[in-house]
């Protein structure tokens, strides 16, 4: 019997008297077949009020990379709770996690604790103009850097006003955005190094700023020779590159894309899985640009940066994923996940691409190869994977509805197996109603 979701549905319509759309965020607005409302989660699995047990790969979008109940990082937050919440100062955790920190990631000589991914982008934007002296950004279609003004630009753009590939047009993603905050921030198409070289040497950009590996619209690898080609034109030019490892960052290598990839940017801005569901952010880098924090001008400061709490809940999330041969058990099963969801795809006559890592990939939809950059992923039928999506809730598997799938250390062979299972069952129901 497939899963039902009225409960959900109900509460969810309920709390809009109190709260707009009853969600506290743009992207959980929406989905189908309704926003769903959860009661407990342990290891893999999502509990909801309707009595649905869901195998889960939004994994909170993305941090619980350890799973939802890690023994290891309770007991650390438990700990600390009975030590203080939140002291307006520093201590000893905050020390620890930012050791491990600039020991694990190879751009890492100092890092800065923050709350959010959005305000790390914002902080590495600052600090990048503050050295250089100069204003220009320049970001890529497609990547996203949180929903600030100055960088939701061309996040999703579509159609005509997206402009010609050789010079994108800049679209803004909200409305009510104050549009002379991005006229700053140019746009460029990703993958295409020879945009980047040629823009850089007119020496009046700050930072290129770029996810590593393009995951928030598609799981899409660099070129071969890309980010090699970016770091050299950073280098010549005095332009400081960053790398938004929010997604990436300690999930595809406790090093992130940056040291899986080969290529270190000045900057690097983390959040996500650092924390394992903890509110923190971190922005790391060169120590000759992050020293400029130190007792000068460049202003950053919160409340909740590096809460107690939440360091403990790195330095244990750390810790664990500094563990001999985690990456390479969560790699094998990713690995076996992404060939028998591409097997299922190929024997129902869907097209389709699995590509990406094994702990983030992204199933493209109606693709017949692997997409370059965002004006390929337009392409993907995206009400098609909507349906589908909803299909596999059904079926007891919860996974995103843009085609990320997030892979935890607890998904192991026999979650792999049902999963499978289970899309096989949604693709025979898919392609019937099709």
């Amino acid at each position: 019997m497939s899963a039902v979701f009225d409960r959900s549905r109900e509460r969810v319509a309920a709390a809009t008297r109190h709260m707009p759309g009853g969600v506290s965020s743009h992207f959980r607005y929406g989905v189908s077949p309704t926003p769903l409302v959860f009661e407990r989660a342990d290891g893999v699995y999502l509990h909801d009020i309707d009595g649905n047990r869901l195998i889960d790969y939004y994994l909170a979008l993305g941090p619980m990379i350890l799973g939802h109940t890690p023994p290891d990082v309770i007991a650390a937050a438990r700990a600390q709770l009975d030590r203080g919440i939140l002291y307006g100062g520093q201590s000893e955790l905050e020390f620890e996690a930012a050791r491990l920190v600039c020991e694990m990631v190879p751009c890492a000589e100092r890092v800065r604790f923050c709350a959010s991914g959005t305000e790390a982008d914002q902080l590495a934007l600052r600090l990048s103009r503050a050295v250089t002296g100069r204003d220009v950004i320049v970001k890529f279609e497609g990547h996203y850097h949180g929903w600030m003004d100055s960088v939701l630009w061309s996040t999703a753009p579509t159609g005509n006003a997206m402009g010609p590939e050789s010079g994108p047009t800049p679209v803004g993603g909200s409305a009510g955005q104050d549009s002379l905050a991005g006229r700053n921030t140019e746009v460029l198409s990703w993958n295409r190094p020879e945009q980047v070289i040629d823009r850089l040497a007119r020496g009046d950009v700050a930072a290129v700023l770029m996810e590593a590996a393009m995951c928030n619209s598609g799981a899409i690898m660099p070129l071969p020779g890309y980010l090699e080609a970016v770091r050299e034109a950073c280098t010549k030019h005095g332009t400081i590159l960053i790398f938004d490892e929010v997604i990436t960052g300690f999930r595809v290598g406790p090093g992130g894309a940056q040291k899986r990839l080969g290529v270190t940017p000045d900057l690097a801005v983390f959040a996500k899985a650092i924390a394992n569901g903890f509110a923190v952010a971190a922005v790391a880098g060169r120590a000759d640009i992050m020293d400029q924090l130190a007792g000068g001008n460049i202003i950053h400061g919160g409340t909740y940066n590096a809460q107690a709490v939440n360091m403990a809940a790195t330095v244990a999330t750390l810790q664990r994923l500094a563990t001999p041969g985690i990456y390479e058990r969560m790699e094998s099963r990713g690995q076996r996940l992404m060939q028998g969801l591409a097997k299922a795809f190929a024997d129902a006559g869907v097209t389709a691409t699995v590509t990406g890592f094994p702990q983030i990939f992204h199933v493209g939809l109606g693709l017949e190869a692997p997409a370059v950059n965002y004006r390929d992923m337009i392409r993907v039928d995206r009400a098609g994977y909507v349906r589908l999506t909803t299909l596999l809730l059904k079926h007891g598997v919860r996974a995103l509805e843009r085609g990320a799938w997030f892979l935890s250390t607890e998904h192991d062979e026999a979650i792999v197996d049902a999963t499978i299972a289970a899309m096989r069952a949604a693709l025979a129901e898919w392609t019937t109603a099709k």
